[in-house]
């Protein structure tokens, strides 16, 4: 099971869920903090577990964070909604708060807490904080832009999420910051349409979910880990195209919704920008190889005996997964 069936967790992820379609479906800014405030709330009982020290270390480090970026994001709503007479703030008010969705959503310059965060929570946790986490934030920040500002995080953002993920022996680290970069094509995306965020949203979700459930079957959180792991060949696989499929190499799926983001890009005369992405995702496909080449190739003892099957139900929808990942350019070269 990926979750304990617990009440309270239950009702938590329940909460989790519903406070984000508050915010979503909200009609004021004031509607849109409400919710932010409570999906904030009903994620801090998810990650913390009296018996592990990390995870309280996380929850704590996670709520400072959020709500300073929550009173920035309420400051800066009363402050516009005492001087919108004056249109010569409105610079600064978008300004202020996209700086506090982007602290939300853990985006460069204000990432640090992210891997820290990362380090401290359960595979499933983590796949939250990635994917669904990042969605309230992202359609906040399509309401009111500020673009010369997004366009330097977005470059920051996949430098940084490439860099970083140099010299990590963590694997919750590498998923952060890996998790970064995707951030930036993210924020790419949505400034260009909403519906093409929801389609590059939707692929890195399916992909970070494959990644976290194996991890999670295995019981893995270190790369050293993924070196003496001889169990199972096919999930060793699995974890191979899932990583090339995240760094977006061009014959597996994780390449379809960067090659979109790509062509928008180019045809909006954004050169440099689309460059810069190009350039990041050579940098962690460099860095996914590395560890795959070595996970494949190190070898320790090996009994002929020593047969271990790992039985789970969702391993083959997992493989499935896998099988259309790797056909996945071919179904879509039928969009362009």
């Amino acid at each position: 099971m990926l979750f304990m069936p617990n009440s309270n967790k239950m009702f938590f992820l329940f909460i989790l869920f519903f406070s984000t379609l508050i915010s979503i479906s909200s009609n004021s800014w004031l509607g849109c903090w409400v919710g932010l405030e409570v999906n904030l709330l009903s994620f801090i009982p998810l990650i913390s577990t009296p018996h592990n020290l990390l995870n309280s270390e996380a929850s704590l480090k996670y709520f400072l964070t959020q709500s300073i970026a929550s009173i920035n994001f309420l400051f800066s709503i009363l402050l516009s909604l005492f001087l919108m007479k004056n249109f010569f703030f409105n610079n600064i008010f978008s300004f202020i708060i996209n700086s506090s969705l982007l602290m939300k959503m853990g985006s460069t310059p204000f990432h640090f807490w992210f891997p820290n965060v990362m380090e401290g929570l359960s595979w499933f946790n983590c796949f939250i904080l990635m994917t669904w986490q990042k969605i309230t934030p992202m359609i906040l920040l399509s309401y009111y832009f500020n673009l010369n500002f997004l366009y330097f995080i977005m470059i920051f953002n996949v430098l940084i999420g490439a860099i970083g993920s140099f010299n990590q022996t963590s694997l919750r680290k590498l998923m952060a910051f890996s998790s970064i970069n995707n951030l930036g094509w993210m924020i790419s995306s949505i400034i260009i349409s909403e519906n093409l965020w929801m389609i590059y949203f939707i692929f890195y979700s399916i992909f970070t979910f494959i990644m976290c459930f194996l991890f999670y079957i295995i019981n893995i959180f270190f790369i050293n880990q993924l070196f003496f792991f001889n169990m199972n060949f096919l999930i060793k696989i699995s974890i191979m195209i899932n990583f090339i499929s995240l760094g977006g190499l061009p014959p597996f799926l994780g390449f379809f919704p960067k090659w979109i983001v790509i062509n928008y890009l180019l045809n909006n005369n954004f050169f440099i920008i689309s460059f810069i992405f190009i350039m990041s995702s050579l940098i962690l496909l460099f860095v996914y190889i590395r560890i795959i080449y070595s996970s494949l190739l190190f070898f320790s003892f090996k009994l002929k005996w020593f047969k271990i099957y790992i039985k789970n139900n969702f391993l083959i929808l997992i493989y499935f997964f896998n099988f259309i990942s790797t056909l996945g350019m071919i179904i879509s070269t039928f969009f362009f």
